[in-house]
């Protein structure tokens, strides 16, 4: 996209400077009212979390890491680790 030069405005008097000061700060204050509330809504508190919501996330991460564990466990035992399974090598797996 190509910047266009805005033409700029032209005042007579300066009263003229003054009414278009005082719309511009009208506006500024607008957008900055509306800025604030997209503000508010985008870091919304998190609601209280019960016990059992607590235990439940504890089991759930829990779950993740064993299921991490596992498949870092055959990958290493099938292929000789991460590093191996990224790297050039060809290493033959058992079926």
């Amino acid at each position: 996209m190509v910047p266009t030069k805005k033409q700029q405005p032209t005042f007579s008097s300066l009263e003229e400077i003054r009414a278009r000061k005082d719309a511009l700060l009208e506006q500024i204050q607008t957008d900055s009212t509306q800025v604030s509330g997209l503000w508010g809504k985008i870091f919304v508190k998190p609601e209280e979390t019960t016990k059992g919501d607590y235990i439940a996330s504890l089991i759930a991460n829990g779950m993740t890491v064993i299921d991490l564990i596992l498949l870092y466990r055959k990958l290493r035992r099938n292929y000789g680790g991460l590093t191996s399974l990224f790297s050039g090598s060809k290493k033959k797996h058992k079926h």
